[in-house]
Order: structure tokens, then C-alpha cells, then sequence
């Protein structure tokens, strides 16, 4: 199992032959040769230098290098960036070869995450190394070795949000000190002096990370397998590409789906307890974006708790929304290193990954009572359970075929036999004029709010 979510299906899994397609290619770029090493921490200098392609192109060390006395506009990145290539370069200390001070951080960092450690605990390990070796690169705490990291870029945005999730400091709330909403006006900082928000979220721009893709050739090719390299088969559902929802977006958008470059997304979310324990009451929800490319998803955001944010989620979902829509109608500049040439890459979000109490958020559908059905709506046949208080859902052999032995059964459903057609599916557009007939909703969890 866990080589499988670690590496496909199997380690040398780096062609989708098990999904009909044979080695060869007519693809005259595809032979590229793909190093298939099982370290995770051994190519520090590769990772630079898809950081150092994503900003500045294909040539960017060799330019760097030679002119990084210009006056351009890219200056000090262009500074950092060779810093912190030769600090990748040197040894952790004299003679170690396998370790630089990049990769010694890299795996401390991964130890942490992995096993739990606190910040304190962190430090006090930190601090024992640096004492007991102290000619090594070994950072003295654990702020200093995450601002190292960061210099890695792809950092998070901390966009504060009001304590009541009535709405985000963000854009042209920006500079305000209270909540906007004139029924909440909750105090954005804890203290007006402390300026330390009470409510954070955590968002992570899609753009750059989506250029990221394209830096590595392997990946900038393979990006482009559902285009170039697969076996289609109408009969046989084997990856998204050959969803109903794929095609007829196809069908619909002719201009974004001539370039195989362009990105379909899906979005999964969920809250659960950070803390790993009943005992506390805690709810965060990460989402996530999961590309049809395998292993690839993207940390989205972090919205944070102590409570789920319930209807209220949409607040939160306004800083990606309007990167999706940018995205989709004009796109980013992106660098493609398989073809050595750059491109607009656009992206479209097509489907969403949840449970049903989280898809009642995400949608804003009603997952209780009467007519809970986002299928049947308002054709909901639901009973209410006297002694269990609670409403069942009955009717479904309706979606069974009419002769079905089922249909006729009274005793083992609801008492009647079902002689209906399934229930007819909404049109886009239809459920967009029922959108549009929904009032105004005032986001929030504040008294006034809620009354």
C-alpha cells in the first residue's frame, strides 16, 4: 500500500503501460531518460534549480552568474537564489559528503512533521547538535532553520478572517480593524495593541505551483498523456480523462481543451482534530486540489477552527475562487521545459471530493431534513422516525430497471409498491436559476447573526 501511494502502482511505474499504452512512442522528445532514484532528499541541487527555472527560465544560473551586477528588477531574487545554491553546495561540514546544510534541514524538518515534535522539543535537539558538533552548518534553533527553508520560496499567504467568519481581511477589507459586517463588527486583533489576529487563513497561490510542474521535464511531458500517449476506449472508465464530466467539458470550452497542457482539478476538503484526540474539541479543514496526474495534489488552504465553519466555509474559499477564475479565462505565463518554450497555462476546476456532511458546505445544500436528496429534490420520499427523531429516505427502487422484482416489494421498503421513473436531471442552467432565486446571505456565526 504504501508503495503504491508513494510511487503509482509500481516502482518502475513510469509509463501508463497498465492502462494499454506500450513503451514505444511517436512523440519524438520522448526519450528522456528518468532517473528512478528512491531517495527523497538527495537531489537538493535539483530542487533549486526548479525553483531558480520556475522565476527566472530555462537559463537562469547561467545568467545570474554571468550578470549579477545589473540593475534589473529581479535582482535580489537573483541574489538569494545564488545563495542559497551555494550554501546547497557546501558540505554540512568538512568531508561529509552526503549531507549539505539544505539537506541536513530537509530531513529535520521531515523528522518533526513526521513524529510530532513540538517547537521546544525541536530547539533543545537542535541546540544539543550544534554543542556537540560546532564546526557543522547546524542551524541553533528551529526559526532559524525554518527561515532557511523559506527561502526556498512557494510560502503560504496569512490572510486574518473575523473570529465569527463573517468575512477575510483580504482585498478591500484589507486595512480595516473590525469586522466589516455591520451586524458583527467583531475586533480583528486580540489586543489593539498586540496586533495579533485572532482568526488566520492559511492559502497557498496555486499559480507558482502549477509552473512549478512544467520546470521538470519528465513531468512537463507526462502532463500531456491524456492527450498524446492514451488508449481510448469508450467502453472502459481506466482515469478522469474518460469521465462524462472530462468530455462534455471538452465539448463545451473547444479553446481550452486544445492545448493538453491545461490543467483539470478536482477539490477534496474535510475537517478533522490536528490535536489526535475526542478529549478536545478542535476542527481545522485543509483543501486540497488533486490533479489527474498521479502522485500530484496541492495544499490549498488551511481554514482554521476551534469550530467547522459550517455554510460559512464560502468566506474562506474567496482568495482561490478568484485564482480559479483567472486562471480559467486568462491564465499565467508558464515556462515549459519539455518543449523549451513558454506558454499560457489555464486550469479549470471540474469536480469536488467529500463526504456528505462536507458537501452540504461546499454546495450549500440542506443535508437534514425532509427533502435532503440533492438528487431527487423536491421528488425527496423521506419519513420522519418518531422514536429515533430522526428522517429516513425511502423510494429508492425507483431508480432500479421497471421490471425489477424490488419494485414490487411492500414489506421490506415503505409499504407501496414503486412504479416511478427515476427523478429527471437538473440542466446547469437550471440549477443556476435556482441560485439566482436564493436571497441574499449574510455569512457569519455573531448573536446578531444567527437570530
Amino acid at each position: 500500500m504504501a508503495n503504491h501511494l508513494c510511487r503509482g502502482i509500481v516502482g518502475s511505474y513510469t509509463r501508463w503501460i497498465y492502462h494499454g499504452e506500450g513503451f514505444e512512442s511517436d512523440d519524438e522528445n520522448d526519450d528522456i531518460e528518468i532517473n528512478d532514484n528512491d531517495s527523497d532528499f538527495d537531489s537538493m541541487e535539483e530542487l533549486l534549480n526548479d525553483v531558480g527555472v520556475a522565476n527566472f527560465g530555462e537559463s537562469w544560473r547561467h545568467s545570474l552568474e554571468l550578470d549579477t551586477g545589473a540593475c534589473t528588477e529581479k535582482e535580489g531574487e537573483a541574489s538569494r537564489f545564488l545563495r542559497l545554491l551555494s550554501k546547497a553546495e557546501k558540505s554540512l561540514y568538512p568531508g561529509c559528503e552526503k549531507y549539505s546544510k539544505l539537506s541536513f534541514i530537509v530531513h529535520i524538518l521531515h523528522l518533526k512533521t513526521m513524529n510530532r515534535w513540538t517547537c521546544k522539543s525541536t530547539d533543545m535537539l537542535l541546540k544539543f547538535l550544534h554543542q556537540v558538533f560546532p564546526t557543522a552548518l547546524i542551524p541553533s534553533s528551529y526559526y532559524e532553520a525554518k527561515n532557511f527553508i523559506r527561502e526556498l520560496g512557494l510560502k503560504c499567504e496569512k490572510i486574518h478572517a473575523c473570529k465569527n467568519d463573517c468575512a477575510l481581511f483580504w482585498n478591500e477589507n484589507k486595512g480595516l480593524d473590525h469586522c466589516p459586517n455591520e451586524k458583527c463588527k467583531a475586533p480583528r486583533y486580540k489586543s489593539p495593541n498586540s496586533k495579533i489576529p485572532r482568526k488566520v487563513l492559511r492559502y497557498f497561490p496555486l499559480k507558482p505551483r502549477l509552473q512549478r510542474l512544467f520546470v521538470n521535464k519528465e513531468i512537463a511531458r507526462d502532463m500531456r498523456w491524456h492527450k498524446k500517449r492514451r488508449v481510448d476506449n469508450e467502453n472502459m472508465m481506466r482515469h478522469p480523462v474518460d469521465s462524462l464530466a472530462w468530455k462534455d467539458f471538452d465539448r463545451n470550452h473547444k479553446s481550452f481543451a486544445e492545448d493538453p497542457r491545461n490543467v483539470r482539478l478536482g477539490l477534496a476538503s474535510d475537517g478533522f482534530n490536528p490535536f489526535g484526540t475526542m478529549s478536545n474539541s478542535y476542527s481545522i479543514w485543509p483543501v486540497i486540489l488533486v490533479l489527474t496526474l498521479d502522485p500530484f495534489f496541492f495544499l490549498s488552504m488551511i481554514i482554521p477552527g476551534p469550530k467547522a465553519p459550517g455554510n460559512d466555509i464560502d468566506i474562506y474559499f474567496r482568495p482561490l475562487v478568484d485564482e480559479l477564475k483567472e486562471l480559467f479565462a486568462t491564465g499565467v505565463e508558464t515556462y515549459d521545459a519539455f518543449r523549451e518554450e513558454k506558454f499560457m497555462l489555464r486550469a479549470a476546476l471540474l469536480w469536488t471530493i467529500n463526504d456528505f456532511p462536507a458537501y452540504g458546505y461546499l454546495s450549500g445544500w440542506s443535508i437534514k431534513g425532509y427533502k435532503a436528496c440533492p438528487v431527487c429534490l423536491d421528488e425527496t420520499t423521506s419519513l420522519y422516525l418518531n422514536n429515533g427523531h430522526k428522517c429516513c429516505y425511502m423510494g429508492h427502487p425507483r431508480f432500479l430497471p421497471i421490471d425489477h422484482k424490488w419494485r414490487r416489494e411492500k414489506k421490506q421498503f415503505n409499504g407501496e409498491r414503486e412504479h416511478r421513473q427515476p427523478p429527471r436531471t437538473l440542466s446547469g442552467e437550471e440549477v443556476l436559476q435556482q441560485l439566482l432565486r436564493i436571497e441574499q446571505v449574510e455569512f457569519g456565526k455573531a448573536p446578531d447573526l444567527l437570530q
